[in-house]
């Protein structure tokens, strides 16, 4: 996955639908060790579902109609999935700042017949193209990018911006790149931004968190 990328589908979309990315303005700088857009197609290994299998990560968190985010989608591993999750009636919002990841996902997503349900923008969730989704997005996965983020800060503040009342957001980070002490301070930041921590729910050994945005607030 890459830092400040990203994973809406049919009405009201921000981008493109799983089409080509629009023009847009110019990514944000990158952190230095983002992932080479290669690395994409070694994570669409069926094998990556023994150890991080979509349904049993993001099963428990989607139901069809929902508005979905997903920065650093890649070539969109989760995102089809996710895509068969929320219906015909939801949508998934896939953001990745490398061309090649977002061109990848466009292909699979059109191959596999969900291209209406998936919106496909390159840049970062900086990107103006989505500020329709300001406070409207149910949930979110970042899923092994957080860290890969130039200012990790300041995308939790905009992550937690898209997040509608009630809308949960789940963090996942590598243990082999992220240290537990530096997972915490992620977890903080997010909480900071007004997000009420859930649960832990790969257990303690794992870098995991669930957030909420309590549903009587609004970002």
């Amino acid at each position: 996955m890459v830092g400040n990328e990203t994973s809406p589908g049919q009405a009201q979309s921000p981008g493109p639908s799983a089409g080509p990315a629009l023009p847009g303005p110019a990514p944000a700088p990158r952190a230095t060790h983002v992932c080479p857009w290669w690395i994409g197609w070694l994570l669409l290994s069926p094998l990556r579902r023994l150890v991080q299998s979509p349904a049993r990560l993001l099963g428990p968190h989607v139901r069809p109609g929902m508005t979905v985010l997903e920065p650093g989608c890649g070539m969109g591993y989760f995102s089809l999935p996710l895509a068969r999750m929320v219906g015909p009636t939801g949508r998934v919002v896939c953001v990745d700042l490398q061309p090649r990841m977002i061109a990848g996902l466009v292909r699979r997503a059109h191959k596999a017949g969900l291209g209406g349900r998936i919106d496909a923008v390159e840049g970062t969730l900086d990107d103006p193209r989505l500020d329709g989704l300001r406070g409207a997005v149910d949930f979110a996965a970042a899923v092994h990018m957080v860290h890969e983020v130039p200012d990790a800060e300041g995308f939790l503040v905009r992550l937690g911006e898209l997040l509608g009342p009630g809308a949960r957001l789940l963090l996942v980070e590598p243990k082999g790149h992220v240290s537990a002490a530096a997972f915490e301070k992620t977890v903080q930041r997010a909480v900071g931004t007004g997000l009420k921590e859930l649960a832990r729910p790969l257990g303690p050994r794992a870098r995991a968190v669930l957030l909420e945005r309590p549903a009587g607030e609004r970002p």
